[in-house]
Order: C-alpha cells, then structure tokens, then sequence
C-alpha cells in the first residue's frame, strides 16, 4: 500500500507553498527521513523528507501551488527493492557520468543557485556540478562567471591594420543612439519569488496600516570599540564565537525596551499587546533576499548566548536552511545597513511589531566633549516606530537609553 506525503503545517499563519524543487527523481529509491523535495514559503526553503523507505513517485510538478495537506507525493515500500537495484544499475557504469546531469538537461538548482542563474543568465546546463549528484552548487557557478578569457597565443600574426579614414563621427559602441530598440530588448523578465512578493506585500501593508514616524540620534562608539578590542581574542577563545557590536546593540535594547515596555508592545485588533519577554529579529541578507530570523528570549542570554544565537541563525539564512518557526515571533527587530556603508536610513516596520532599531556605519567625525573639538568614531541610529502606539516621547526616550549604554558599557553589566 503506497504512503502519502502531504504538505505539512508549515507555520502559523502560512497555509500554502510553492514547489521549486524535486531532491530525488520520479521513480527513484527513497530511504527513510531522506530529504526529497523542496518547498519554499513567503518565510523560508523548506526541505521535505520521506515518511518512508521505498520507490517515489512525484505528484506535482515544480512550480505549483500547494496547500498545506495536499498530497506531493506517494511512496510505495513494496517497490524498494526493484527501485534500488534499477539505481544502481543505472549508477554502475562510470562513477563520473553518474555525477552528472543529463546530456542536454538543466541540473537541479538550489532556491540560491536559480537566483545567481536568473540574475546573470547563464546556463546551468553548461557548468559542470561539483555537489552530491553532480548537484549545482553556488560555488560552481561562480567559478563559472570568473574564469578568464584566454589571452591571445603569443606570436600569433597581427592583421594589418587598414589606413585610417577620414575623421567620422561613430555612435558608442557602434551604435545609433537614436534607433528604437525592439520592443523587449535588453530586458530580463523573471519571475518574482515567492518570499520577494511576499516581502513586498509586507512592506506596503506596513505603510498602510501603520503611522510610521522615525527618530534619531547618534552614538559615540568609543567606549564600545575599546572594550571589544581589550576583550575580543579572550572572548572568542573562551566562548567559540567572535564579539561583535551586534551583542552590545541588543543587550542595549534589552534594558531600554524594559524602561520603555510600550515599544515592545502591539496593537492587536482594539487591544495593545504587551510583552514581558524580547524575541529579537536581527535583519540579514542572504542570497534568497532579506530575511529577519529571530533570536529568542533575548533578555535571557549573555553576550556569548546572543552571539551564538546570530552566527548560528545567519548561517542558516546563508544556507536556505531557515524554518518559518525560526522567522516568526518577533517583537522588535534590528537591522543594520551599515554592514553596506549606509550612513543614515529611516528602516521600515515589521508587522505587527511597533519598533524597529537602524544601524549605521561608524564614521569618525568631529565632536564637541568638554568644550573641546575632537575627533570620535561615531554612529547614527534610527528609531522607527508606529506612532499609533509610540509616543514621541516614548521614542526619543527609547533611542536615548540605548544611547546612555553603548556610550557607558559597564551600565550593560550592572543592568542600570
């Protein structure tokens, strides 16, 4: 009797995915928990496996909708013998064709790889894959896009070169630049993602259901750069992980949230919504766009905690291995775009969060300190937040405690 493998419960709110991968061909041998298919939500690439050992046979076809509970798949553990000796039949000539896809045939792309192809528009048909399988990985194709072109062989003739003719004017690149181009030329048109569109669906509903309003202040980082330099290689030495500012940011936001607990809060239908406890979204880009995974019960993890906690979740997100539980939850979010060399942005909210905290670049600028001009390594931050909720004074209060930290570490040890 065959086995149904259904969409599972993705996560609270997310009912339906799309299908963008098969792991395992139709008709192939499966072993048990063995991934086989990926899904990818408005969240995160969701990897499903087998229920079962057995022969696979395929029930929907990559690219299509599915809602959670519909079948994807059957597995029948009857055939799992016939299945297995057909692969390895098939495997058993050469070890070398076997890792690879066939003749003429596109390998199957990771969520990443078929962005870095859609974006550059090279053939994946044509670069050999390295992974398991002969699978595509991101590395094989960037070695692809960076191999040189060979340079001319040496004492290879020169053509003669021609008189040169009269002085005459040439288009650019040899050009008219005024003919029309073809309707469609020079233009790439790609399907939007599912976690684009869905980021993008975010964004405006947060400008239309929200009162956005973002304040500002900037932060002498000297005490913070002192302290990470004196303690940085016992810290990593000690705990397995490098200090970074990211640790010092949300400890600071730790202690203000619990002065300010409003923004922290929010409006749930005709209620507010307080929470006693942080789950902290610290923004990242991976190649599948912009994710926030969430770290939680901030407020119960050290320094060493909350920097395991981050490397951990970004590599995750580097790797398209982030569950929806992993990026829901979240009641205040960090973002830092000066990773990117922003000096200054207004950050946007995520919904149903009231505040979102921007970070910038550090910048060394000229300061007055005791009547004196000299030159400190500063930062500006930004404080959005929904203003249906948050008072200014409520806001400005907020940054101004992180503030009063960073520029005083020890206050984030003594919780003061």
């Amino acid at each position: 009797m065959s086995i149904e493998i259904k969409v599972p419960r993705l996560a609270e709110s997310i009912s339906e995915a799309t299908l963008v991968e098969w792991l395992k061909p139709d008709g192939a041998a499966v072993r048990l928990d063995e991934p086989i298919a990926t899904l990818e939500t408005d969240k995160a690439a969701v990897e499903i496996v087998a229920s079962s050992a057995g022969a696979l046979k395929h029930a929907r076809k990559v690219g299509e909708t599915v809602l959670v509970g519909d079948v994807l798949a059957t597995i029948d553990p009857a055939a799992a013998g016939s299945a297995a000796s057909a692969a390895a039949s098939a495997a058993a000539p050469v070890a070398a064709e076997a890792n690879a896809p066939p003749a003429g045939e596109a390998p199957h792309l990771s969520p990443a790889v078929r962005r870095i192809v859609a974006e550059t528009g090279v053939d994946p048909a044509a670069i050999p894959g390295s992974g398991k399988g002969g699978r595509l990985l991101k590395e094989d194709v960037a070695r692809h896009l960076d191999v040189p072109r060979p340079p001319a062989a040496a004492g290879a003739a020169t053509p003669p070169s021609p008189a040169a003719p009269a002085p005459t004017y040439v288009p650019p690149g040899g050009l008219d630049p005024f003919a029309e181009d073809a309707p469609g030329a020079g233009e790439r048109v790609v399907p939007m993602s599912r976690i684009r569109s869905r980021i993008a669906e975010r964004l405006v509903q947060a400008q239309h259901t929200a009162a956005i309003l973002t304040t500002f202040n900037e932060i002498d980082m000297t005490r913070v750069m002192e302290t990470r330099a004196r303690f940085k290689d016992a810290f990593e030495k000690k705990h397995g992980v490098r200090l970074g500012f990211m640790s010092f940011f949300a400890r600071a936001c730790v202690l203000a949230l619990q002065d300010v607990p409003v923004v922290n809060g929010e409006i749930r239908g005709t209620d507010i919504v307080y929470h006693d406890f942080v789950h902290m979204g610290i923004a990242a880009s991976t190649p599948r766009g912009l994710v926030v995974p969430v770290v939680r019960h901030v407020e119960r993890l050290d320094f060493a905690g909350i920097e395991r906690e981050i490397a951990r979740l970004a590599q995750r997100g580097r790797d398209g291995q982030l569950t929806p539980q992993e990026l829901s939850g979240g009641t205040f979010t960090i973002t830092n775009g000066g990773v990117f060399g922003s000096l200054l942005s207004t950050p946007i909210l995520n919904p149903p969060q009231s505040g979102i905290l921007g970070m910038h670049k550090i910048e060394k600028r000229p300061v007055v300190v005791d009547d004196q001009v000299v030159v400190r390594p500063m930062m500006y931050v930004a404080l959005s937040y929904d203003h249906r909720l948050i008072d200014g004074e409520q806001a400005v209060t907020f940054l101004v405690r992180v503030k009063e930290r960073l520029e005083d570490p020890e206050r984030l040890l003594l919780v003061v």
